[in-house]
């Protein structure tokens, strides 16, 4: 059978947990990738590149995008939007890349909802939240109100991990990363509704 369409892999996690550190790790070991950019309306930090680590627009043109329906997903965390363009992500597929997402629990269930039979979800965390608290202080590039709320946030996004398909604990970078080049590598077998229907099919005709 010749699977030649793409596949999706979902990160979550609370700001902090290293998943964009383990991503790093394995990213050349994955084969070809399409990594989905959000767009967000947050101001951009230092050592940020726009393009690079998010597009970064004003709430008036996110807010125009989200009329004109042109993300797969979105959602307003700590008061800033931030989304999924969904063109980018239908030629990545069709091009039959792996399609990486960053995206949080609600944007895990719109993906999950939409694009499920192909995605593949991986909830990322520190092993407690006392060192959650200790990875957003010692980063130091937001203010205690802002880690406060992020470490709120953390606490309900917690009770959603029965609605991944896989935990990751990060305590050793070197194991995390392991176990996601294992999981990436197992979203790609992942094959559509469709797919296996028509091979099905197929498979049942006698001449």
């Amino acid at each position: 059978m010749n699977h030649n369409t793409g596949a999706i892999l979902v990160l979550s996690g609370p700001s902090g947990a290293g998943k964009s550190t383990i991503l790093k790790e394995i990213i050349d070991d994955i084969g070809e990738c399409h990594f989905s950019i959000s767009t967000t309306t947050r101001s951009i930090r230092t050592g940020e590149v726009d393009g690079v680590d998010y597009h970064f627009v004003t709430k008036e043109e996110f807010k125009k995008d989200i009329e004109d329906d042109m993300f797969l997903e979105y959602a307003n965390v700590h008061g800033n939007y931030y989304g999924t363009s969904i063109r980018p992500v239908k030629q990545a597929l069709k091009d039959a890349k792996l399609v990486i997402f960053d995206i949080d629990v609600q944007g895990n269930t719109v993906v999950t909802n939409r694009l499920g039979d192909i995605t593949t979800s991986v909830f990322i965390s520190p092993p407690t939240l006392s060192a959650l608290k200790e990875r957003l202080q010692g980063r130091k590039t937001d203010t205690q109100e802002v880690i406060n709320g992020r470490l709120e946030m953390a606490k309900r996004e917690i009770q959603r991990i029965s609605e991944y398909d896989y935990l990751i604990i990060n305590d050793d970078l070197e194991e995390a990363a392991g176990i996601l080049k294992t999981i990436a590598k197992a979203a790609r077998l992942k094959i559509p509704g469709n797919e296996i229907n028509e091979f099905t099919q197929k498979w049942e005709d006698i001449d």
